[in-house]
């Protein structure tokens, strides 16, 4: 059971243990947002690079998660708004970047891929493993659950669409891939932004005369 579930109202974050979790996964997708790009334009993968896109943006999330730890209800739930609206806009970018590969770009370097992918994928199960105590809560903390969740989705994906170019031969499962993850973005962010607005109305209707 997560912290805070014991009570009638959503876990807001306010706890240390918390905290420490965040900065520990904003070092860790820091750090591989920075291997993927580089790996990612080595291996002339969209799908790499989709999830280098994924990596920093998560560690952007955490950080604005760690900044409106503790303070009222509508500014947790306008900062789920930004992290809704970003992963909108990486979605998008990615879905472009894979159809631009889709008519191009090369064949990928399957066995980098690869290699990258299960780099990734461990460095994203620990991330998961840090925050799983934290996976319910607000908007605010949700939202970090569900981006880490999307990375170590992500990376199985790549893995597997680096297995399929070194079987067919083919660019099409890396573009296919990074099509996929520019939907879970986009559905991920449908989630932050429902329960974002749903916050932002409670706020509202509490909020003492004259706020």
């Amino acid at each position: 059971m997560s912290a805070g579930c014991c009570h009638n109202e959503e876990f807001d974050g306010t706890s240390r243990g918390f905290r420490r979790a965040l900065w520990v996964v904003i070092a860790i997708n820091a750090g591989m947002f920075a291997v993927e790009m580089l790996a990612g334009a080595a291996a002339h993968s969209q799908a790499l690079k989709a999830d280098a896109l994924d990596f920093i943006g998560d560690a952007a999330t955490y950080g604005l998660s760690l900044w409106v730890i503790g303070k009222p209800l509508m500014w947790r739930a306008n900062a789920a708004l930004v992290k809704a609206g970003s992963l909108f806009v990486m979605g998008g970018f990615i879905l472009a970047l894979a159809l631009y590969r889709a008519f191009f770009e090369t064949e990928p370097d399957a066995t980098l891929m690869g290699s990258i992918a299960i780099l990734a994928l461990a460095a994203n199960l620990a991330s998961v493993v840090i925050l799983m105590r934290w996976r319910e809560g607000d908007a605010n903390v949700r939202s970090v659950w569900l981006c880490s969740r999307n990375d170590a989705i992500g990376n199985v994906a790549v893995f597997g669409s680096a297995g399929l170019v070194a079987l067919t031969g083919t660019h099409w499962p890396d573009v296919i891939v990074a099509a996929g993850m520019a939907g879970l973005f986009v559905w991920s962010a449908t989630q932050i932004l429902s329960r974002a607005l749903a916050e932002r109305r409670h706020a509202a209707a509490h909020a003492a005369p004259g706020e």
